[in-house]
């Protein structure tokens, strides 16, 4: 695959694609969403939220490209910033290969950048990922007020089923369904995996809905995001998990 001609700027409304653009070519962000927190003391200018970008501002800064994502950015938003005649890449990730392909897709066609070294050794993490024992079933809330969990075909999902955890709503026909907390505790479980995003789960807030169930805390980071976080995300959620045990 080669690059393309360069892009002098970036507009990333997506905080995974945030960070794979600072940790590779940070002078390319432009602009990037109020979500967007890694890297710490980014200097990009902010353009609101990841679902109500300031479209018109981001007009203004006239980037060479956008990177968004179909599930975390709203369709008319990207139609809006299509008919300000930019340049928009969508990315989709719904698997942790797709991950991979997506994130070369973006930073190599996309932004017309080598490939970088922090990409392959996230691969190398993964490649020698296997799970160990039988799987355990879990139920892996995403939200709360109203209670939302992981459904199918999502990253999340794919991520944590490589490491041994199969979640109880992956045939379910919505991605993220709302489930009663009633019926939620009433399924065949052996564990709850509870994220701190996009809902901040903690030790004190979480755990205490499903009594006598092992609660895993996990990084949403890590759980979620596509980036040079998952250099990281196999050996920090298989220490989470097992503490969950």
């Amino acid at each position: 695959m080669s690059p393309r001609t360069p892009v002098r700027s970036v507009v990333s409304l997506v905080p995974s694609l945030t960070e794979a653009v600072a940790a590779t070519e940070p002078e390319l962000l432009a602009g990037v969403t109020d979500w967007c927190t890694h890297p710490p003391g980014l200097a990009a200018e902010r353009i609101g939220g990841t679902k109500n970008p300031d479209t018109a501002r981001i007009a203004v800064l006239a980037p060479d490209l956008v990177i968004a994502n179909e599930e975390e950015n709203r369709p008319s938003d990207l139609a809006a910033l299509r008919a300000a005649g930019l340049e928009v890449l969508v990315t989709e990730v719904r698997t942790l290969d797709q991950a991979f392909t997506e994130l070369e897709r973006v930073l190599v066609r996309g932004c017309g950048l080598a490939r970088p070294g922090w990409l392959d050794a996230a691969e190398a993490a993964w490649a020698d990922v296997t799970a160990s024992g039988p799987a355990r079933q879990a139920v892996v809330p995403v939200w709360r007020r109203p209670w939302m969990v992981l459904g199918r075909d999502t990253f999340a999902g794919d991520v944590l089923a490589r490491l041994g955890v199969q979640h109880l709503y992956s045939a379910h026909p919505e991605r993220y369904p709302r489930i009663p907390i009633q019926e939620l505790t009433a399924r065949d479980a052996d564990l709850v995996v509870l994220p701190d995003e996009p809902y901040r789960f903690t030790a004190d807030d979480g755990p205490e809905a499903f009594p006598g169930l092992p609660a895993a805390l996990v990084s949403g980071r890590h759980l979620t995001w596509y980036g040079p976080s998952l250099a990281e995300a196999p050996a920090a959620l298989t220490a989470a998990l097992t503490a969950a045990r």
